[in-house]
């Protein structure tokens, strides 16, 4: 069976790559470097096309790294909100892009929308900064909303961490942490989370569609990762797909998009969350890309996206 776009979506894509048409080529397979320098200003493009939300404040607060650096958070708060629930949020892009200020509209969207405050964390990136950083990185995060949950107005029964692509695999990374570490997690929502460096082999039904191809999944990994990609001696927290046994991890939401090359990985992850005996929500949108909803924003497919999400923050 070939695989098709969202007929919605398909018109909004199309005017996304004509727009994109006289960008360079991408840079040669390997270059994390270069693949940032392409894709951060596409990011900050359609961050500064959305303009701040008034009612959302930014606070910043610090906490010390398992190597003794200091790491920058942002607490994102609806004015007048206090649920007493919370999320740390772990933005995307491939283990090697994005940034918090990039990731800003997201943020403030799922504040505003939700009234759930997020504790954003801009861990560091590879390839400077290579596994375990990322993850322990958002794990100190973690571990500062928990430890000052009282001063943040949080009950510590009610916190949830949430990424998307490679924010969702260092998510559910930090969630495989907590679990061993003794955090309990409210709940892990993974957003086309990018779980399994073994995922480097192009697969002709989905590559015509792939807005994160298998070129850019094989350059975020090895940046990851180095000389371990694909090998036996990559860590759980680093591809949370390698967990052996997950027993007691945190009830689980997991969202893909049909065409999206993550879809495969995210469908059996979500499956051994189930077989684990943890609660799971998944969600595959047919004819949907990576980033679906970013690309197609206002889509019908997006906005039952949205509409699951922001359930998902609400009932925490």
């Amino acid at each position: 069976m070939a695989f098709s776009w969202d007929s919605e979506l398909a018109a909004l894509i199309e005017a996304v790559a004509a727009a994109r048409a006289d960008l360079p080529p991408p840079p040669p397979r390997g270059d994390a470097v270069g693949l940032r320098e392409a894709t951060n200003p596409l990011m900050a493009a359609m961050a500064e096309a959305v303009p701040h939300n008034p009612a959302i404040t930014r606070t910043s607060h610090s906490v010390t790294s398992h190597d003794g650096a200091e790491i920058a958070l942002h607490w994102f708060a609806k004015t007048g909100s206090s649920p007493g629930s919370a999320v740390l949020y772990v933005h995307g892009g491939g283990m090697i892009c994005g940034s918090v200020d990039l990731y800003v509209p997201i943020i403030e969207d799922y504040v505003a929308t939700s009234g759930v405050p997020m504790l954003a964390v801009s861990y560091r990136l590879a390839p400077e900064f290579p596994h375990p950083t990322p993850v322990e990185d958002a794990f100190a995060g973690l571990k500062y909303l928990f430890d000052h949950a009282g001063d943040l107005g949080v009950d510590p029964a009610r916190i949830a961490v949430l990424g998307d692509s490679a924010g969702g695999g260092v998510a559910a990374g930090v969630a495989l942490l907590a679990r061993d570490r003794g955090l309990a997690l409210k709940r892990q929502m993974l957003v086309y989370p990018m779980l399994d460096d073994r995922n480097i082999i192009p697969d002709p039904e989905l590559e015509p569609f792939a807005g994160w191809t298998y070129d850019n999944n094989f350059t975020g990994w090895s940046a990851l990762l180095g000389d371990a990609l694909g090998s036996d001696d990559v860590p759980e927290a680093a591809a949370p797909a390698r967990a052996k046994d997950l027993t007691g991890i945190a009830p689980a939401y997991v969202e893909c998009g049909e065409l999206d090359i993550f879809r495969d990985e995210d469908i059996e992850y979500a499956r051994r969350i189930a077989a684990a005996g943890s609660s799971i929500e998944l969600h595959i949108h047919p004819g949907a890309p990576h980033g679906f909803e970013r690309l197609g924003a206002g889509s019908d497919v997006a906005n039952r996206a949205m509409a699951d999400r922001y359930r998902v923050l609400g009932a925490l």
